[in-house]
Formats: C-alpha cells, structure tokens, sequence
C-alpha cells in the first residue's frame, strides 16, 4: 500500500490547504510500522476470527527458525523481505508470527516461508501450516492507519462477503465404466438444463464423436445421478447448435445450394459440419445436447439463521460424481443448533430414510448445479471448498443463509415455520405440493 510521506519544503506546504496539513501533522505524529495483509483467505473464512491473524494488525515479533526479530525492525517491511530472501536460500521456511491488535490483544500465526510470485522477485508470503489456502504478506503503514484497519473489521467482512465468489472448475469423470453401468435409464421431466459438448474423438473423420454419442452420455449422467439419490426427472433433451471457425479438412462436408438435400443426409448424425459463407469464410456448426431437469416434485427453501454464539453451522456439504452439492451431514444431539432450528436435521433424516440425497440447488439465489460437459468429458461444476468458504463468511457475519433443497416426495415434512419456541414436530409440519 503507498504511504503518504511528507518530503516537501516550507514553501510548498503553506501553498497546502489546512485540511491537507493537518493530516501530514496526523501522519507525522505516527509512527511507522510493519502490519499484516491478507492476500488469501482461509478455506473457512477464519481469518475474520480473533484467533488469526487480519490485515491491519501489528507485527511485534517474528522467528525464523531459531531466530528471534522483534520490532522495530530495521528498513521495515523491505527489511524482512531480505531477511526472508536469506532465510529461504538456506531452506528455513518455519516462521512464527505475533502480533498486536489495538493496545492490549495479541494475535499468533505458525506458518511456512513460500514465494510470492505476483509480488515480484525474492518477495515472499506466510503461508498457514493449518490451512494451505490462508496466505498473508507484510506491508508498511502508519501505526493510526493499523487502528483503523482494526475497527473497520466489521464492514471489510460484509464487503468480502458480497464480494467472494463462488469458484467452480473442470472434474474428470469416468464415462465409459459409467455408461456401462446405468444402461437403460427411463425419461422423466425438467426445468435445469445441462449442456453436453461432442467428446473429441481420434476415430471420427471431422474429430468428434457423434450426436448418438452425446445423446448416450446425457442420458448416463441423468441415469447415474438418479441412482446416487439425487431427486430428479427428465423432461426434454434437445440439439443445440453452436457456431465456430473451421478450416482444411473440417470444412469438407460442406452444404451446398445446389445438393442441399444430399448434403443434410450426410451430416444427420454428425456432431461438427462445415459450411462456406459468402465470403469465403469456413463456418463449423456443433452440435450440443441439452438435457432438461428438474427435482422430482419441487424446489424447497430453507432459512437458516445464525445466532451470536453459534461457532459452526452444523451441517456439511459434498459433492457427487455429477457434480451436485448436497448435505452430506448435519449435526445431531444439539436441538439449539442453527441447522435443528431451522429443521434441515429433520429434513436430513428423511431424505437418509428414503436413500436419497438432499441436493443444494441455490445458496443465496445463485444456482450451484452442474451446467456443462467440456469436449474433454470435464463435468462443470462448483467447488465444494469454495461453497463452504461462502457459507462460513455468512456466519463470521451473523447472516442467515438461504438455501434451496430438491424434495423427492409430494408429501413430505419439511420446516414451514419451526421455532425453539414454538415446540412443533415435524409430524405437525407437513406441506403438500
């Protein structure tokens, strides 16, 4: 972070405005320190806990390996840059971190010495020995400009909420072993849709595999997500064409005016075919599938509220092969926890009871189902670390979290208006579609 220093002559100050001024004396007057930024956030959101370490705090003490710093430290933090860089060359990657928040509270890191590469040459970062994921740097500041990192916390925390996203990347997926098991698998309806991409293929003239051959792995994935216990049906499953570049051999079944009907016999089945423009440019069109679905009888909605003194959620998410997040656990024993109260425990248990799984589809009104099959077989999907991130970050700051469940039944008990106080079973809670 730049530093406002105050370098200029006499003259040029009483040009300054008095507000201007007044703030070089305010900096002045402080002293300069080393702090902590944090460039990585924990896999939890802990770092919003007082237990780690948060931007703005204080650096007072560092070790590496056997040796002790303590502040002040001498060239700041371009000094412990150095002494990182020696460190490091000699492989002494262990560090200890302590620092100060505000007057009276202390704050201790044990992590590894790592490079940070998008810093620069011989820059490093503090990686946690903990959690991999939680990085932090040092920087330069003003000892005021710590404080009022410090006190901002609270509003840094609900701008890091609105602003982490929910990550998501490719998974690999055995289609074949797959495909061999969940031959047969019946239609049923929908209103998700995923997007199947031709598998690029060695054995076919135009580099893909056929439309039959998408339209095969399509009704896998359904058949397979059905048998893990995922609740839900078929209602349609379409071609969709995608517009590309081609050139060379790609462009050679080409539709001509002249032998259209000819031409359209060729490519029935073909998963990539090629036409020329008036212009003389190789256009490729692919063919995709999309497959519609939908829960097996609808989409539930559950809010569950967090308390002053809840310190975990109560529940865990994980992910399927096909790429759905569901409640994969959910606390029991405690009927104050945030998960019993809002009655996603009962909810749990009876889609345990019924073999089924209790898919996510939305957190917070984004949706985190699977909605694409690269021309690799990569399902895409989203990342189930980075859906715990979010859900944590929601706690951290007392935000109720809303979710979306698929429900497998017509009648079935779910949480309409639970409460600790109003003492109602889930017997007596019974919604009907």
């Amino acid at each position: 972070m730049p530093m406002e220093r105050s370098n200029s002559s006499s003259g040029s100050s009483s040009n300054s405005s008095p507000s201007a001024a007044a703030s070089r004396r305010l900096r002045c007057s402080s002293a300069s320190v080393v702090s902590i930024q944090c460039l990585k956030g924990s896999s939890k959101g802990d770092e919003w806990t007082g237990g780690m370490l948060q931007t703005g705090d204080i650096v007072e003490e560092l070790q590496l390996g056997t040796t002790i710093h303590k502040a002040p430290f001498k060239n700041g933090g371009a000094g412990l840059q150095k002494l990182f860089h020696q460190a490091y060359k000699i492989s002494s990657t262990s560090v200890h971190v302590r620092v100060r928040r505000g007057s009276d509270k202390f704050a201790e890191l044990h992590a590894c010495l790592v490079p940070n590469q998008a810093a620069g040459r011989k820059q490093y970062m503090l990686r946690s020995i903990d959690d991999p994921n939680y990085a932090v740097g040092f920087t330069d500041r003003f000892e005021d400009e710590c404080l009022d990192l410090q006190v901002s916390r609270t509003a840094r925390m609900m701008d890091a909420l609105r602003a982490t996203p929910i990550q998501n990347g490719y998974v690999s997926y055995q289609w074949p072993r797959r495909a061999a098991e969940m031959a047969g698998v019946p239609n049923s309806r929908t209103s998700y849709s995923m997007l199947f991409l031709p598998i690029a293929s060695h054995k076919s003239t135009l580099g893909y595999s056929d439309i039959d051959d998408t339209i095969a792995r399509a009704n896998t994935w359904l058949g397979a997500s059905q048998a893990s216990g995922v609740p839900i049906i078929l209602i349609n499953i379409q071609t969709e064409s995608l517009l590309t570049k081609i050139s060379g051999e790609m462009a050679s079944c080409s539709v001509q005016t002249g032998s259209l009907i000819s031409d359209l016999s060729n490519i029935a089945n073909a998963s990539l075919y090629g036409f020329e423009d008036y212009h003389g440019v190789d256009i490729g069109v692919v063919r995709a599938v999309r497959l519609w679905f939908s829960p097996l009888t609808t989409e539930f909605p559950i809010e569950i509220k967090i308390k002053d003194n809840d310190t975990k959620l109560g529940f865990s998410i994980s992910r399927t092969h096909e790429g759905f997040i569901y409640i994969s656990s959910v606390l029991e024993g405690d009927e104050y926890a945030s998960s019993a109260q809002s009655g996603l425990g009962d909810l749990f248990m009876e889609a345990s009871r019924r073999k089924k799984l209790l898919v996510v589809s939305k957190i917070s009104h984004q949706k985190v189902l699977p909605w694409l099959v690269s021309p690799t077989g990569a399902i895409r999907c989203y990342d189930t670390v980075s859906v715990s991130q979010k859900l944590s970050l929601h706690r951290h700051a007392k935000m109720p979290i809303l979710i979306h469940v698929f429900l497998w039944d017509r009648l079935v008990g779910v949480p309409k208006c639970r409460s600790v106080t109003s003492g109602r079973s889930l017997e007596e809670l019974i919604w009907c579609v």
